[in-house]
């Protein structure tokens, strides 16, 4: 599906955030190495943050751009489906991690660069260099294991 409003990219924004904290609260229960359950938690509260900060963002904004049309973003290009109540390795529930926070940098990426809106687009960019340092550090993560 084609995200060509600015509500219909804050909804899946916020979906897409959801989801991912929905899978980290499971991880956390499943972690057994403590360095990799600390950080399982640290994306845990961060997307508690950026779910807040998507809500209100939308909230200030969408008057804005309630008519703005946005083309090139497809809810499709950055879904992930992933199933982790199976996953019992360490290992597998890293894996987990970057791919969901590499989707999520990604879309918030590209989304900077197709909302019309500078506080929008700007805190799109801060968001998505968040996600590049949580993918570096869990990255190197994978290299103690």
């Amino acid at each position: 599906m084609a995200l060509t409003t600015f509500g219909a990219i804050m909804g899946f924004a916020v979906e897409m955030i959801g989801r991912s904290m929905d899978i980290y609260r499971t991880a956390v229960g499943k972690v057994k190495d403590p360095v990799l359950k600390e950080n399982v938690q640290v994306l845990l509260e961060e997307g508690k943050k950026n779910s807040s900060l998507m809500e209100q963002t939308r909230r200030e904004n969408v008057t804005e751009m309630i008519l703005e049309p946005i083309a090139g973003l497809q809810q499709e290009d950055y879904e992930i489906d992933l199933k982790i109540s199976g996953a019992s390795e360490d290992s597998d529930l890293l894996k987990a991690a970057l791919a969901l926070e590499e989707k999520e940098r990604r879309f918030f990426h590209d989304s900077s660069e197709k909302v019309p809106l500078p506080e929008v687009s700007r805190i799109f960019r801060k968001i998505a260099r968040k996600k590049e340092k949580y993918i570096d550090h869990l990255k190197s993560l994978r290299l103690n294991m």
